[in-house]
């Protein structure tokens, strides 16, 4: 094979074989891409919406059905997830548990190429994740197409954005002893809930509202809802919960390339 062409295309060759490697879990990855989302929107859509619609209305979810005022923020945090998923369990597997990172870097492919591909590839799942649950909604009823395409786009945004953090984050993990357990308990439980994932977020204690702001799932939340039914949103706050993400996709790349060079010159 032409070196040149190696050296050119290395990160397509990358994304080529973390493809293949997701095509043996294609069922799983499924599942659970539309298995956790769905069960919220029906235990908690439908279910504690009734509640809601019965003791308050719509006029505590800006005007709207409880169910249409979640559906933004499931399908950003099905992104979010699925870019989670698919940045640092194959980070810690090309580092440390197969180490096949070192195996490819052997090759003209270098240590960015190698993050590109493995972003890349991110994306690709988190497209067919978003893609299948934004299906699930539109079944439901609960968004219509010509409101709510746009909210796909964003949604995938923001979980490249949270993936790329992800991906630089991972790179530095040596010993994965606590790395999960702090990643599940400590960010991702507490940004899922503290998120205005559920309720607005003002509607929390002014101590709590914090952990929202510097969550990209409530600034992907909020262009959700603004896109998808004209939720409130100032054309300030438009333009710095895009730059917010976009911060995350800057910071993410720029660490995971510099952090997958070092490491593969070891």
């Amino acid at each position: 094979m032409d070196i040149e062409n190696i050296r050119r295309m290395g990160a397509l060759y990358v994304t080529q074989m973390r493809i293949f490697q997701m095509m043996k879990w294609k069922g799983i990855i499924t599942l659970v891409a539309i298995g956790n989302p769905f069960f919220y929107l029906i235990a908690i859509g439908i279910g504690v919406g009734v509640l809601v619609s019965e003791n308050s209305g719509t006029s505590g979810t800006g005007g709207v059905e409880y169910i249409t005022f979640i559906a933004p923020a499931l399908l950003a945090s099905t992104a979010i997830t699925s870019a989670m998923d698919e940045t640092v369990f194959p980070t810690l597997e090309g580092f440390k548990w197969r180490k096949i990172f070192f195996a490819i870097n052997a090759t003209p492919i270098t240590g960015p190429q190698i993050a590109l591909g493995v972003m890349i590839s991110a994306m690709v799942r988190v497209t067919y994740a978003v893609l299948l649950y934004w299906g699930l909604l539109l079944a439901f009823g609960v968004m219509s197409f010509t409101e709510s395409f746009i909210v796909v786009p964003i949604s995938i945004f923001a979980g490249g954005a949270f993936g790329a953090l992800m991906l630089g984050i991972a790179a530095f993990v040596q010993k994965d002893d606590y790395f999960f357990t702090v990643l599940g308990r400590l960010i991702i439980m507490p940004m899922f809930l503290f998120s205005g994932t559920f309720f607005p977020l003002t509607n929390m204690p002014i101590y709590l509202q914090p952990i929202g702001w510097i969550s990209p799932l409530w600034h992907a939340t909020e262009l959700g809802r603004y896109f998808s039914y004209d939720y409130p949103v100032s054309v300030l706050m438009l333009l710095v919960h895009f730059s917010y993400l976009l911060l995350f996709w800057v910071i993410g790349i720029s660490l995971a390339n510099k952090q997958f060079t070092a490491r593969l010159m070891k």
